[in-house]
C-alpha cells in the first residue's frame, strides 16, 4: 500500500508527539467563557443570490476581540418554527472564503439550513482585527506565538466556529437536535473544533483535517505549503531551536489532537495516504485519540485533493441528521 507516511498498520495506532500544555482544558474552558460572555449581535440582510426554493442572507456576528465576522446563510424557502429542519455548518480551507451559493444549494435543496463561516483574516468578509505582539506575517498558526498563548489567532477562530453553531441552534426554523459540521484540511479542523467546543453538534465529517501534531509535521521535514509557516518562524525567530519545546508546546493550545477526547458527535473522515500536505500520521494522532462513534476512510493513492467518493459519502451521512 502507497504511502508518504507511516505504515497503516502503525497509523492505526500512533498517538502523537507533539507536546500537551499542563493547563489545556483550563485554557479552553477560559475560552468558552470568553465567548459567553461576548454579545454576538447577529444580523441577517438578504443576498444578492435569489433562487425559488432558498432564501439566502449573509449573517454578520461580533467574534471575540471585537472582531465582526462574516457567514453565509441559506434556508428552505418558506421555512418556519412550526417545520424545523437539521443544519449544517461549513468550514473551508486555509485561506479561503465561503463557497459560492450555488454550491450550497444541494443541502437547501434537501430540506437543511446551510451556515458557511468566513474564517477571519483569510480570503473573506470577516474581519480580523489582530492585537496581538511578534509578527504578522506568512500565515496565521504562529500569529500571537510570540504573545501570550490567548492571543493565539486559531483559539479566536475556533470560537468563531462555536459562535455559528450557537447562532444556529438558536434559530427558530433550525431543529437544534440535527446539527452537523463539515469541511475538508482547515474546514476539517474546523469542523472538528467545532464539533470539541460544542457538544451538541451530532455528525462531523472532516476530510484530511489541518492543524494536528505540528511537532510530527516538523519531524517529517513536511513544513512546506499549508505549514511552511513553521519553517519561517523557526528560521527567523529561533535558528538554533533554543525554544523548541516551549514553542511546540504553545502551538498544543491549538492542535486538534488534544480537543479530540471532547467530540460527542458521530465522526465520519477521509484521509489520503499520499497527503504530504497533512501527513496521514498527524490526522491518525487526533482520530485515535477521538472517543465517540467513529469512522475513517482510508484512500490509498489520493493525497491534497478532492475525492469526490468522499463527497456522496458525507451527503449520505449528514442525511442521516
Amino acid at each position: 500500500m502507497p504511502s508518504v507516511d507511516m505504515p497503516l498498520k502503525e497509523l492505526k495506532k500512533y498517538k502523537g508527539i507533539n507536546p500537551k500544555p499542563a493547563d489545556f482544558d483550563k485554557y479552553w474552558e477560559a475560552a468558552l467563557q470568553e465567548l459567553e460572555s461576548q454579545d454576538l449581535n447577529p444580523q441577517l440582510i438578504p443576498a444578492d443570490f435569489k433562487v425559488p426554493h432558498a432564501e439566502c442572507f449573509d449573517l454578520y456576528f461580533t467574534g471575540v476581540g471585537g472582531s465582526r465576522i462574516h457567514a453565509r446563510y441559506a434556508r428552505p424557502a418558506n421555512a418556519s418554527p412550526d417545520t424545523k429542519h437539521p443544519a449544517i455548518l461549513h468550514f473551508h480551507g486555509y485561506t479561503g472564503e465561503t463557497p459560492p451559493w450555488s454550491e450550497l444549494m444541494s443541502w437547501t435543496s434537501a430540506g437543511y439550513s446551510v451556515f458557511a463561516l468566513d474564517s477571519r483574516g483569510q480570503g473573506g468578509l470577516s474581519e480580523d482585527r489582530g492585537g496581538v505582539s511578534g509578527t504578522t506575517w506568512r500565515g496565521q498558526i504562529i500569529r500571537g506565538l510570540s504573545d501570550s498563548p490567548e492571543k493565539l489567532l486559531f483559539r479566536q477562530i475556533f470560537l468563531d466556529t462555536v459562535a455559528l453553531a450557537r447562532i444556529a441552534f438558536d434559530s427558530p426554523e433550525v431543529d437544534e437536535n440535527r446539527v452537523g459540521a463539515l469541511g475538508g484540511s482547515q474546514g476539517g479542523a474546523l469542523t472538528l473544533a467545532c464539533a470539541a467546543l460544542e457538544p451538541r453538534i451530532k455528525r462531523a465529517a472532516p476530510r484530511f483535517p489541518f492543524l494536528c501534531d505540528y511537532k510530527r509535521v516538523w519531524e517529517l521535514d513536511l513544513g512546506e505549503k499549508a505549514y511552511e509557516e513553521l519553517q519561517y518562524f523557526f528560521r527567523k525567530f529561533d535558528p538554533c531551536h533554543e525554544r523548541e519545546e516551549e514553542i511546540f508546546t504553545t502551538l498544543g493550545y491549538i492542535d486538534l489532537q488534544f480537543l479530540a477526547p471532547r467530540i460527542k458527535a458521530k465522526v465520519l473522515l477521509a484521509t489520503g495516504l499520499m497527503d504530504t500536505i497533512c501527513p496521514p500520521s498527524t490526522q491518525f494522532a487526533m482520530y485515535n485519540r477521538i472517543k465517540a462513534t467513529k469512522e475513517m476512510i482510508v484512500y490509498p493513492d489520493f493525497g491534497h485533493e478532492d475525492i469526490p467518493d468522499f463527497d456522496d459519502k458525507t451527503y449520505e451521512f449528514m442525511m442521516g441528521l
